[in-house]
């Protein structure tokens, strides 16, 4: 069977940039915001063929989904359950989906993100840096009971993140201004400062497990996740949060190297039992599965199992690890 074009889902959420999709597909924005494009069999956005017809008519239903995300302001501080918390949450009709949602986010563009906890002493060391010294003395007393402390209202960060108005350091800047659109005391926008903060170039990747705390800033990429819409949220939205979920299923350990090394331009999700791989103007793949892929010149593909691609432009295809 030939490589096939497919029509992927448009999410038009409210933090979504309203030109790096339409102008990666050719097509006019008029004046939405474009969060997300998925490439899938989720039912929240599946895939359709030339025909109309669904993707999972030929594929069933596919263990991953591939997406384009691109933020122009921050999206709210969130995690994602364990399988066996998103089992028993989808029985008792908690969760949408009754299965993990790992990812990886490759940066298209500069990417700004949050994402886990920052080693504690590190962050106290930062937080006296800044000047928070109230805030860093919270922390060295509380220690991993840090953020539940925070949203259980045994510290006001009111006086931390006002005053954070002038300090020249990019992850503070980013609080204050969440902490002007959200609330100063807001427990969500201090929870902020205990997070690793990255900037990726493009090229670079994040891989986030389960339970990992994490909020994307800016920017635009490639993510491939589970084949799930689980999201649990604590703030920094307008939309539904559930801190005593969130706290059920928040990794509080430390991550100590946040940005994915990547070797040979693959990006694997175990997890998922696939892995996303980059493909230069050039290169050439024969699909060893049931195969996604987005081209950069905005050609969205399936690649049935055997078929060979050759790419024109840079190119992100999901494969089998």
């Amino acid at each position: 069977m030939p490589v096939r074009v497919v029509e992927g889902a448009i999410q038009h959420y409210a933090w979504g940039d309203p030109d790096f999709i339409p102008k990666l597909l050719g097509v006019a924005g008029r004046g939405q915001p474009w969060a997300e494009l998925w490439l899938g069999t989720h039912p929240n956005g599946p895939t359709l063929l030339e025909d109309g017809s669904p993707l999972s008519d030929l594929t069933g239903k596919l263990p991953y989904l591939l997406k384009v995300l691109s933020a122009r302001e921050p999206l709210s501080l969130q995690a994602h359950p364990t399988t066996e918390q998103a089992i028993e949450g989808h029985a008792r009709g908690v969760f949408d989906d009754d299965q993990a949602k790992p990812e990886l986010l490759v940066a298209l563009t500069e990417f700004e993100a949050l994402c886990g906890f920052r080693p504690y002493g590190s962050t106290i060391d930062y937080l006296r840096r800044l000047g928070a010294d109230q805030f860093a003395d919270f922390v060295q007393e509380h220690g991993e009971d840090s953020l539940a402390d925070l949203y259980r209202g045994a510290f006001d960060a009111t006086a931390t993140i006002t005053g954070l108005e002038s300090v020249e350091d990019r992850q503070a800047r980013w609080a204050w201004t969440l902490g002007e659109k959200y609330g100063h005391n807001d427990p969500s926008v201090a929870a902020t400062l205990l997070l690793n903060y990255v900037t990726l170039q493009p090229g670079q990747a994040l891989h986030l497990t389960a339970g990992n705390l994490h909020a994307y800033l800016r920017g635009s990429g490639i993510e491939l996740m589970n084949a799930s819409d689980n999201v649990v949220r604590g703030g920094l939205t307008v939309k539904e949060v559930n801190v005593d979920l969130l706290l059920e299923v928040v990794d509080l350990a430390p991550l100590r190297e946040p940005i994915m090394k990547v070797t040979d331009g693959r990006y694997p999700l175990p997890e998922a039992g696939v892995q996303l791989i980059h493909l230069a103007p050039g290169d050439s793949h024969t699909a060893a599965g049931h195969e996604l892929a987005i081209a950069l010149d905005g050609t969205t593909l399936y690649l049935s199992p055997g078929t060979p691609v050759f790419a024109d432009s840079h190119t992100y295809v999901v494969t089998p690890l």
